[in-house]
């Protein structure tokens, strides 16, 4: 299985870096999931991905793990 990091980027205004952090936290916590990533994979090539939010969804209201093409 290959291994990606996934980048959540949102402009932020605020005095520092650990408020900036705490804003951000507490809009993940409290707002919808965010639909816009980077994603590198394991070569460091990077993909902007805009995830439609009725297919994530979907995707996330199913145990992917029971898939046997995931062992």
């Amino acid at each position: 299985m290959r291994k990606f990091n996934v980048i959540v980027a949102n402009e932020i205004e605020a005095d520092t870096a650990e408020e900036a952090a705490l804003l951000m936290y507490q809009e993940l916590t409290k707002g919808q999931p965010p639909l816009h990533f980077s994603v590198m994979d394991d070569a460091n090539s990077t993909t902007s991905i805009t995830l439609d939010r009725e297919k994530a969804d979907e995707f996330a209201s199913i145990d992917h793990t029971a898939d046997p093409g995931n062992w």
